[in-house]
């Protein structure tokens, strides 16, 4: 199935949020270091009863994080990208890379050379963002829209 990455995520109940979508989906949620404490009670209230249900690893750093995805593609998901994230056709194990909620990802890591695209999600002009967790849904869905919903009832 499809990885997500949040690489330094802020808010607990985002991450939460992407535990359930980890467990509905399938996908493998990759969470790197630093972060909040895994306890955090927001955390536990948007993963309500789905953390046993999804598979989450932490990573200290992110080489270790690109060391766990084994030479899978990378695409780092960027306000400031060209390419719409419906523009590829996308394969079992693709990580979807997402920033932080205040920053994103930083430039360095945006052009990674282990990153293998830019991807955006398009919005109305003037826009700033969108929700960390609602922009991992909609990619991770079309991912897995394009594999015809695999292991889906």
């Amino acid at each position: 199935m499809f990885q997500i990455c949040f690489v330094e995520p802020r808010i607990a109940g985002n991450t939460g949020s992407a535990i359930r979508l980890a467990a509905a989906t399938g996908a493998h949620l990759h969470l790197v270091d630093p972060l909040f404490d895994l306890e955090d009670s927001k955390l536990r209230r948007a993963g309500l009863d789905y953390h046993d249900l999804a598979v989450v690893t932490v990573h200290e750093d992110l080489e270790s994080a690109y060391a766990a995805f084994d030479g899978a593609r990378v695409f780092a998901f960027t306000t400031s990208a060209t390419r719409r994230y419906t523009d590829v056709a996308y394969e079992a194990g693709d990580v979807l890379m997402f920033g932080s909620e205040p920053t994103g990802l930083p430039d360095e890591v945006q052009h990674d050379p282990r990153v293998s695209d830019r991807l955006r999600l398009p919005m109305q002009p003037s826009r700033r963002s969108m929700n960390l967790a609602s922009c991992a849904s909609i990619a991770v869905y079309e991912a897995w829209r394009q594999q015809d919903f695999p292991g889906a009832v």
